[in-house]
């Protein structure tokens, strides 16, 4: 029997270790091999997947490791798909070189929304499919329609418990069961990723660094603005030594512009490497505090490790996040509702929804984003609207779109009859 994983990022091969070590893939009888790809704007001068050290700590789950960069290049992973002419050719070479027999028994891929994932489940044919999770983006709805070749075969989803109590609504519309993985084996895995990473670096507090300014989110100066805030709050609350963990995608530039900031400020900075993931570093430092704008890293800190953790810059991102439908949404949406705020002068302030149960929130947002695939939660949403009104996380456009606007009087939902009202009074005259 043969197993295909696929994974791009360490953080994603560590959630693959962790369900493979909580017995997620059934016993050890046969070939387990592993895909990886290196998904970075210009991947020939970033190190792969399995080049990186902490994967070191990884390697033994698996009887080979092959490349989807060797296999696809010079197109780059994330641009090339096959031509629908092309597939049953494509398929069957691609079996042939990762020697897979009449096929795997089951393959396990990241979200399904992008490729590679996509293009490796459209190649590899005619087997059951497992998705596992990509932090918190698996609590929202599946971006695109999937092909009924591959949602045919899908049989489930894994993913980390970040939010308790809170499903996925990824691939719902499928009725593909969600599974949480144990948190003890992810905790687990992050141990021995760290013991392998050589993590020069020393701290009591984390800066989260993202890369919203190449997503065009906010631009570069806004998001250096952000990690200068990040950092000047922090000294306020009496921190002076302050680790910075780049994302992996962002490049240099962002370390080098806090950097200078740090220097003004007379703080110690320290810069963890690309490789090294931040779930590593909460193992290792054990901070006091750790700050972010929406990374998935703020809820594994709080969920997994017990640390403090706090948000700058979330209202600013739920400002400019378009279109309505971005899968970052939903992680934006939990880390603003669930996260404390941290305030210029350090101190902090309590999450709109601090202790509170937030699944009818994000149902009435994964409803606004795809309402075609989720019906299902159009009365969850329309209750909600009713109850909360269209503040911070609802564009009242989209809300008059899907017939959720609250008339004046704070009614209720009111879209048609509410249109017509503003027709017949610019008609009078």
């Amino acid at each position: 029997m043969i197993q295909l994983f696929y994974a791009s990022t360490l953080f994603g091969a560590m959630t693959l270790a962790a369900a493979l070590d909580a017995g997620k893939f059934g016993e050890r009888t046969g070939r387990r091999v592993l895909l990886v790809s290196n998904n970075a704007a210009i991947p020939e001068i970033a190190a792969p997947l399995d080049e990186t050290p902490g994967f070191a700590a990884l390697r033994d789950r698996f009887d080979e490791i092959r490349s989807w960069n060797e296999l696809v290049s010079p197109l780059h992973p994330s641009d090339w798909k096959a031509r629908v002419i092309e597939v049953p050719m494509l398929g069957r070479l691609i079996a042939s070189h990762l020697e897979l027999g009449d096929g795997p028994a089951e393959l396990v891929v990241e979200s399904l929304a992008v490729p590679p994932a996509r293009t490796i489940a459209g190649l590899v044919r005619e087997c059951p499919i497992t998705v596992y999770s990509d932090g918190l983006m698996s609590y929202g709805p599946t971006r695109n329609p999937l092909p009924l070749e591959i949602s045919g075969r899908l049989t489930r989803l894994l993913h980390l418990d970040l939010v308790p109590g809170l499903s996925p609504l990824l691939l719902g519309e499928h009725d593909v069961p969600a599974e949480p993985l144990p948190g003890p084996a992810f905790t687990s895995v992050v141990d021995q990723v760290a013991g392998a990473c050589a993590m020069d670096v020393e701290g009591d507090a984390v800066i989260l660094g993202q890369y919203l300014s190449a997503l065009d989110i906010v631009t570069a100066e806004e998001e250096a603005e952000l990690h200068a805030s990040m950092l000047r709050g922090l000294v306020a609350r009496g921190h002076d030594q302050v680790v910075f963990k780049p994302h992996p995608a962002a490049g240099r530039r962002h370390a080098q512009q806090l950097r200078q900031t740090a220097e003004d400020l007379g703080v110690r900075l320290t810069v963890a490497g690309e490789a090294v993931p931040a779930e590593a570093l909460f193992a290792a430092l054990r901070p006091s505090i750790v700050v972010g704008c929406f990374s998935t890293a703020l809820s594994t800190a709080a969920r997994y490790f017990g640390l403090p953790v706090a948000t700058v810059g979330a209202e600013l991102v739920l400002e400019r996040l378009a279109p309505y439908e971005n899968s970052n949404r939903i992680p934006i949406t939990i880390i603003d509702a669930t996260v404390p705020r941290m305030n210029p002068d350090g101190t902090l302030t309590d999450a709109p929804f601090s202790g509170r149960d937030i699944t009818s929130l994000i149902h009435a947002v994964g409803y606004c984003m795809q309402s075609t695939i989720l019906p299902g939660l159009r009365e969850t949403a329309a209750a909600y609207v009713a109850e909360a009104g269209p503040a911070r996380y609802f564009k009242r456009q989209r809300l008059a779109a899907l017939d959720l606007a609250r008339d004046e009087a704070g009614g209720g939902p009111a879209g048609t009859l509410a249109r017509l009202r503003r027709k017949l009074a610019r008609a009078l005259p």
